[in-house]
C-alpha cells in the first residue's frame, strides 16, 4: 500500500531548507570547513565568508554589519537581548523595568519570568481582542526606571502584525523627555530600548531598522528556509549588552562560540531570497489565506477567526471551532495528510497545551479548541483544497 503524502501546513514552526540555501552552505560543511578565527589562508578565507554574509544581512536590514550578531537560534537571540539589556542595567538602577507583550513568544516570556525572579520589575501588556498592542497603552507603563521594552514584530500563533513604528514612536517621544533630565543625564542611559522579535515576520515584511526604528531585532535561520541551529540579533550601536555566552570572544565579544560558518553563508542566502520575494509572495499566500478563511467560514457558522483579519500576516490561519478538542484535530489531520498544528509548537512541550495566546485576546474558552494552519513556499490552492475536505471530515460531528 502506497503511502499517504503529507501536506505541510505548519511553516510557522518550522521551513524546509531551500536548495539554493544548501547549495550555498554545503562547501563549508565538507572542503572549507576551516575554523574561521584561525590564522592561516583556509582560516581567513573562511572569515571572508562570515563577514560576507554579515554584510549582506546587514544590507537587508538597512544597518551596519557590526550590528549583526550570530547566535545560535531565534531563542538565544531573545535572551541575549533581554538578558543583556537588563544584565547592563542593572550597574545603574536597582530595579530596572521591563516591559514585555503577554502573548510573546516564550523564550521572551520565560526570560522574563527569570529576571523577575532575580529582583527586575516586569509589566506584562496584554493585547485588545484583535490581538494588537496599542501605543497608547504602552504609553500609560514606561516609567523613569524602564530599561526595555519587547514587543514581537508579528505574532507566530495568531499572525497578528504589531504596530512597530508607532510602539517606537511612544518610546522614543518617552526616552526624550526622560533624557532631558538631569539626573538621567548624569547616568549616561540611553533607554529604554526596543526590541522585537522579527521570527515569524521575516518572510514577508520590511526588516528596515531604520524605518521600524527597533534597537534590537531577532531573526531566526530555521523560519526562513535556512538550516536550524542559527539566528542573529541585530544590536544597534550603543545599545549596551552584557554578554551571556562568554568564552574566545568570537562576534566582537558579545557572544563566544566557534561560529557556524555554513549555518551563517546559508541564513544570509535564505534572508535574501525571501526579502527579495517577499511582496510576490506575499499577494500569493494571501489569495490563498483569504480563500481558505472564507470557505471555513461559510462552512462552519460557528467557527471565530482568531485574532484581526485585516492586520494579519499573508500566510496564517487560526481558527476557534467550539467544542472541538485541538490536540485530537491535530492528530486526526495528521492521518488525513494534513500537518498543523495547535498551540504554538514552542510551548506544546510544556505540561499544557492550551494556547496563553488565545487567552490573551480574550479567546479562553477557545484555548483547547482552535487549529492553526501556515502556508509557505510550496503550498497550492489543490492544497488548500484538501486541507478543507479533510476539516470536513474532523468537524463532522461538530
Amino acid at each position: 500500500m502506497k503511502k499517504q503524502e503529507k501536506i505541510f501546513m505548519d511553516h510557522a514552526s518550522t521551513t524546509p531548507v531551500l536548495l539554493e540555501v544548501f547549495s550555498a552552505m554545503k562547501p563549508f560543511l565538507m572542503n572549507k570547513f576551516f575554523n574561521s578565527q584561525a590564522i592561516y589562508e583556509r582560516g581567513v578565507d573562511v572569515n571572508k565568508a562570515t563577514e560576507n554574509a554579515r554584510e549582506k544581512i546587514a544590507k537587508i536590514l538597512n544597518s551596519h554589519s557590526d550590528e549583526i550578531v550570530f547566535t545560535g537560534s531565534g531563542t538565544e537571540s531573545d535572551n541575549l537581548a533581554l538578558f543583556g539589556v537588563i544584565e547592563d542595567a542593572w550597574k545603574k538602577f536597582k530595579k530596572p523595568h521591563m516591559i514585555v507583550s503577554s502573548f510573546e513568544h516564550p523564550a521572551i516570556l520565560e526570560a522574563a519570568k527569570k529576571i523577575q525572579k532575580y529582583g527586575g520589575e516586569i509589566t506584562y501588556l496584554g493585547p485588545d481582542h484583535d490581538g494588537i498592542i496599542q501605543p497608547a497603552l504602552l504609553k500609560k507603563f514606561l516609567k523613569q526606571n524602564t530599561v526595555l521594552v519587547s514587543i514581537m514584530y508579528a505574532n507566530n500563533e495568531i499572525g497578528v502584525i504589531q504596530p512597530i513604528r508607532e510602539i517606537a514612536k511612544v518610546i522614543r517621544d518617552f526616552k526624550k523627555n526622560r533624557l532631558a533630565r538631569k539626573n538621567f543625564a548624569r547616568q549616561n542611559f540611553g533607554g529604554p530600548y526596543f526590541h522585537t522579535d522579527a521570527t515569524a515576520a521575516a518572510n514577508y515584511l520590511s526588516l528596515n531598522t531604520l524605518e521600524l526604528h527597533v534597537d534590537l531585532m531577532t531573526l531566526d535561520s530555521s523560519k526562513i528556509y535556512g538550516p536550524k541551529g542559527v539566528g542573529a540579533l541585530f544590536r544597534r550601536r550603543g545599545t549596551p549588552i552584557e554578554p551571556q555566552i562568554v568564552g574566545g570572544g568570537q562576534e566582537g565579544g558579545v557572544r563566544s562560540g566557534t561560529e557556524n560558518v555554513a549555518g551563517i553563508v546559508a541564513f544570509a542566502k535564505a534572508l535574501f531570497i525571501v526579502q527579495s520575494d517577499r511582496e510576490k509572495e506575499s499577494k500569493r499566500l494571501t489569495k490563498l489565506r483569504d480563500y481558505a478563511i472564507s470557505e471555513i467560514k461559510r462552512t462552519y457558522k460557528h467557527a471565530k477567526l482568531n485574532g484581526s483579519f485585516g492586520n494579519r500576516l499573508p500566510n496564517n490561519i487560526n481558527f476557534c471551532f467550539p467544542g472541538l478538542d485541538s490536540e485530537f484535530a491535530v492528530i486526526k489531520l495528521d492521518t488525513l495528510g494534513i500537518e498543523c498544528s495547535s498551540a504554538s509548537t514552542c510551548k506544546s512541550m510544556s505540561e499544557t497545551t492550551n494556547s496563553y495566546v488565545i487567552e490573551a485576546i480574550g479567546n479562553g474558552g477557545c484555548a483547547e479548541s482552535s487549529l492553526r494552519f501556515t502556508f509557505g513556499r510550496s503550498t497550492t490552492k489543490n492544497e488548500v483544497k484538501k486541507l478543507l475536505l479533510a476539516l470536513k471530515k474532523v468537524l463532522k460531528n461538530i
